[in-house]
């Protein structure tokens, strides 16, 4: 994890910005040297978002599976997939 006094993003929000874009990952701001804030590019702010969307819905497929629910046949998922890119166009 990288730590970065809160100073400097006043300092210098341009060269923060920068380093956290090339870092990607969050940075920790401290504030009279304990932590207070974390922050990150909105593109990894986005795919963090992304990732516990995707973890979330696996969590309540295993639990639709080890609950015995009917799977959808492949076959079926990708035809409702089309469906709903075809929809997204119109």
């Amino acid at each position: 994890m990288h730590i970065k006094p809160s100073t400097t993003i006043r300092q210098d929000y341009n060269g923060f910005s920068k380093f956290c874009h090339e870092l990607d990952e969050p940075v920790v701001l401290t504030r009279n040297g304990e932590a207070d804030l974390v922050v990150m590019s909105h593109e990894a702010f986005r795919r963090m978002e992304a990732r516990i969307k995707l973890q979330s819905k696996l969590l309540v497929a295993e639990k639709q599976i080890a609950e015995g629910e009917q799977l959808i046949e492949h076959n079926e998922v990708i035809a409702r997939m089309r469906w709903k890119i075809d929809a997204a166009k119109e």
